[in-house]
């Protein structure tokens, strides 16, 4: 690496794999040092996108890695949906005393139970780190290339500059996100979840947990699809999904290849490497499920994305 210009590693979804974070970083050529992970020219740093917690078997090991390496100057990160849900389901309204996200729906419980194994609700250590989880932005934009958990839609993150210049939320904002009918959800909903289709005449699918759902997350950064089958993400068995075309409502904003390069993650992507298209890669290949966790690479100056610059742990 050139010493003078900046580099960046950008290492999607951990979900509580800290075996996985600490073996890529040390592939990457980080170091435990002065008890934070480093690398040796500081000109080269990581970038987390979100999702830390929930399914791995050591979320405040991860949350540690990460959260020394911001505060070094190591690492910037964002926020998945996972702390996005976390911060609901360990935050009460203030006005009724319920929590944001319902603690009584099971897939919920499913989905966060590795977390509550090792954060109890209502804890010092659980109320700490919800703290830390609401201080990371939604977004970042590096000039050269962005990042964002999910999908970016420049929609959405046009309201959420009405109420932050800096994607960061306050506590009422993100009481306002967990507001069906206000005007901060959906934008908050899109950039850290996708956008996504709701399947019509009683279809459904399963996702791979085996939950049954009857939305469908869609390529957003694909100009054109002329059915369910061809646009549904994160379905494992897309044969679930109906052999038809699109209702006619469907209305994505799809990612212009004008736009800068951005990353994300989110996808549970499986299989071969890929672009999404030539300015939009996706860096989640399941490590949840078993996969490779995996990170990009990025130089300063850099204008198109490569494969190589992948490495996979």
């Amino acid at each position: 690496m050139n010493t003078s210009s900046k580099q960046w590693d950008i290492i999607p979804d951990i979900h509580g794999h800290a075996f996985k974070l600490t073996s890529m970083l040390s592939k990457l050529g980080y170091a435990n040092t002065n008890g934070a992970w480093r690398y040796p020219d500081p000109n080269r740093t990581a970038i987390f996108l979100g999702d830390f917690i929930d399914r791995g078997p050591e979320n405040g090991k991860v949350i540690d890695i990460v959260r020394r390496m911001i505060d070094a100057g190591s690492a910037q990160a964002i926020m998945g949906n996972h702390e996005l849900n976390a911060i609901h389901f360990h935050t009460l309204h203030p006005d009724t005393g319920n929590p944001l996200r319902d603690r009584t729906d099971t897939k919920n419980i499913d989905q966060h139970e590795t977390f509550l194994k090792e954060f109890q609700i209502g804890s010092s250590s659980t109320d700490d780190a919800i703290t830390w989880m609401k201080s990371l932005p939604i977004y970042l934009d590096f000039g050269e290339f962005r990042v964002v958990h999910a999908s970016w839609s420049n929609a959405a993150k046009l309201v959420l500059d009405n109420y932050t210049a800096t994607g960061h939320l306050s506590h009422e904002n993100f009481i306002h996100a967990a507001n069906t009918s206000h005007d901060l959800f959906d934008p908050i909903e899109l950039l850290t979840k996708g956008p996504e289709l709701e399947l019509k005449n009683g279809h459904y699918f399963h996702d791979k947990s085996r939950h049954r759902r009857t939305s469908v997350r869609v390529k957003w950064w694909q100009d054109q699809a002329d059915n369910w089958r061809d646009i549904a993400m994160s379905v494992p068995d897309v044969n679930e999904l109906p052999d038809c075309p699109l209702p006619v409502e469907a209305n994505i904003e799809p990612y212009n290849q004008k736009e800068k390069l951005v990353f994300f993650g989110h996808y549970w992507l499986t299989g071969t490497l890929e672009l999404q298209s030539p300015n939009a890669l996706c860096l989640d290949y399941s490590v949840g499920e078993g996969g490779p966790l995996t990170s990009y690479s990025y130089c300063s100056g850099d204008d198109e994305l490569n494969l190589g610059r992948i490495t996979q742990s």
